[in-house]
Formats: C-alpha cells, sequence, structure tokens
C-alpha cells in the first residue's frame, strides 16, 4: 500500500546546481521518485552526466547552464525551462562552495586571511544563487498560485566554525532569507523551505584515499557514526515537494547525522 500524499510523480522540478555533489544526488531522487527533472549548472559536462544517467533510468531530464548567480543568466534557465516543461512545480538551490581562511592572518600563522574577492565569491555562490533562484521562478510560482521552494543551506547554518566565516554566514543566511520569502508567498500557496545537509562526499570528485579519510573522520565527529550518502537529502527534500508537507513552510531541516547538535 502507498499513500498518494508522498507521491511526486509528474512533477516539473528545476533544481539549479545539480552537476555534482548533494545537489547531484538531489536530481537523481527526484527522478527515481517519478518527477521530471531539469538540471542547472555552470558547465555543460556536468550536467549532462546527470541528464544522462537519468534518462538512462527512464527519467525525464533537461540540462540547462549558466551563471545561477547572475540575474540575466538564471533568468535564462529559467526561461528554457518553462519552454520546454510549461510549468515549474519545485524550485530547488543548490549551488555551493567552500574556502578555509581566516578573516585576516592570525598571529604565529602563516595563513594569510581572506580577500574581498574570497568573500564575495563565497557569499554569492551559497546565498546570491538563492535569491537569484527565488526572484527568477517565484513570479511564476506565485501566478500559479501554487508550488514548493527548496533552498540548501547547511549545518552551518546552525554552528559557525573557525576559518568558514564567509562560508557558515553565507548558509546561515539562507536560513533566514527562506524565513521571509516564506512568510511573502504563503498567502499565495507557495511554500519555502530549506534544507541543511551535513557531510556528504563525493566519491566522484575526490581520490580514493581521501573519500576514505572523509568517512573515518565522521566516525568521531557526527554522532551517527558515518557521513551522509549522496540520496539521503534527496529523501527529504521529496518529502518537502510533496502534498505529504503542504502543512510546512518556512523551516530549515537538517540531514546531518546529528553533528549541528553535537558538543565539541
Amino acid at each position: 500500500m502507498s499513500l498518494a500524499e508522498f507521491d511526486v510523480t509528474g512533477q516539473k522540478v528545476l533544481i539549479v546546481g545539480a552537476g555534482r555533489g548533494i545537489c547531484k544526488g538531489i536530481a537523481l531522487v527526484f527522478a527515481e521518485a517519478g518527477a521530471d527533472v531539469a538540471i542547472a549548472s555552470l558547465t555543460a559536462a556536468t550536467v549532462g552526466k546527470v541528464a544522462e544517467e537519468i534518462r538512462a533510468m527512464g527519467g525525464t531530464a533537461l540540462s540547462v547552464t549558466g551563471d545561477a548567480t547572475k540575474a540575466a543568466d538564471m533568468d535564462q534557465i529559467t526561461a528554457k525551462v518553462l519552454a520546454e516543461f510549461r510549468h515549474i512545480d519545485t524550485l530547488v538551490t543548490c549551488v555551493e562552495d567552500s574556502i578555509r581562511k581566516p578573516v585576516v592572518q592570525l598571529p604565529r600563522s602563516s595563513e594569510e586571511g581572506m580577500t574581498e574577492d574570497d568573500r564575495n565569491n563565497v557569499l554569492n555562490i551559497n546565498l546570491t544563487e538563492a535569491f537569484q533562484g527565488c526572484r527568477s521562478v517565484g513570479s511564476h510560482l506565485l501566478e500559479r498560485r501554487q508550488g514548493s521552494v527548496i533552498n540548501i543551506s547547511g549545518w552551518a547554518s546552525f554552528r559557525g566554525r573557525p576559518g568558514y566565516s564567509a562560508y557558515d554566514a553565507a548558509k546561515a543566511g539562507v536560513m533566514r532569507f527562506t524565513e521571509p520569502v516564506s512568510q511573502e508567498w504563503a498567502p499565495f500557496g507557495v511554500r519555502v523551505n530549506a534544507v541543511a545537509p551535513g557531510s556528504f562526499p563525493d566519491l566522484d570528485q575526490m581520490a580514493a584515499q581521501a573519500y576514505q579519510n572523509r568517512q573515518d573522520d565522521a566516525k568521531s565527529r557526527v554522532l551517527l557514526g558515518r557521513s551522509g550518502k549522496l540520496k539521503e537529502p534527496g529523501y527529504l527534500c521529496v518529502l518537502l515537494a510533496s502534498p505529504a508537507a503542504s502543512y510546512i513552510t518556512g523551516q530549515t531541516w537538517a540531514v546531518d547525522g546529528g553533528i549541528s547538535i553535537k558538543h565539541p
């Protein structure tokens, strides 16, 4: 027996940043759940590979490219998806990257502090992209009086760490950005939530030893004793996009093995 409330079959889903990592896992899960998936990323090579994987499993995938931190590019991405899919039911904003640098060089350290470009790039990639995605797709969702937005934040939304001031501020910004947008759009039937993943190493993006090191490190750092599997944030995203979540908006949901509540 299955519950219709969890069904997303036939939904048109745009996932921005789905060329690799967590975002790729989210795209694959939506496809497996029966949604038609539009994958947007900066380069054709990455989105093309994910689209091929979805088509190989019998799903429908559209690949589009552009810089999601720029208004003109994001508008072009949205226009291409609407031309192909006719409408969008769910938007997932999922572009991310980070650097580890102190704000300024610390005493007795050779590590240089962040430059203005470092800070701006991290904020744009992790926070501005969420704004641009919502700005570009929002009018369409509001006009239809239905739909869902899922902004991908991170467990850094809840806890800051030395060396990651720009990244952690951006991820906390995604959580706070989600809250007012959800309030603005709720009267028009559009829900806005955020998902905050923990550590989800992608074997396709790193050497085997580096991947194993991440797994070993998680045994002591993560409450559940392991790093995440790439598809696990996708399962939560499918839930939030489904009718089962029709009474959920404005929330940030951690899927991090408990690391955000673990004491040092």
